[in-house]
């Protein structure tokens, strides 16, 4: 029950990633600021998957994986550049995602 329940936290939580960046790409384009962004601005997807927990990573690669041919070529890409650890899950990450 523990695994049904950290994959579905991991699609809801990838969902909500693919959901916020497809409005993100629909918002219309504004003009350009005059104040600077507060430095202690929110980090992207890519540095929160480098955060995640074991249990997420592994949910969202068992989810990934059902897309044998776009996770083979990415896990190739990976090894290609000798990424490691969390380096690799950000890769990862935009590389099925992207």
């Amino acid at each position: 029950m523990n695994n049904t329940r950290a994959a579905l936290a991991a699609v809801v939580v990838l969902a909500g990633i693919a959901v916020s960046g497809i409005a993100y790409a629909q918002t219309p384009a504004s003009p350009p600021a005059t104040t600077l962004a507060p430095a202690s601005s929110k980090p992207s997807a890519t540095t929160q998957v480098e955060n995640w927990t074991k249990k997420q990573w592994d949910a969202a690669k068992k989810e990934w994986a059902k897309d044998k041919e776009k996770w083979a070529a990415c896990q190739k890409q990976s090894k290609t550049q000798k990424l490691s650890g969390r380096k690799s899950w950000s890769f990862l990450y935009r590389c099925m995602t992207g």
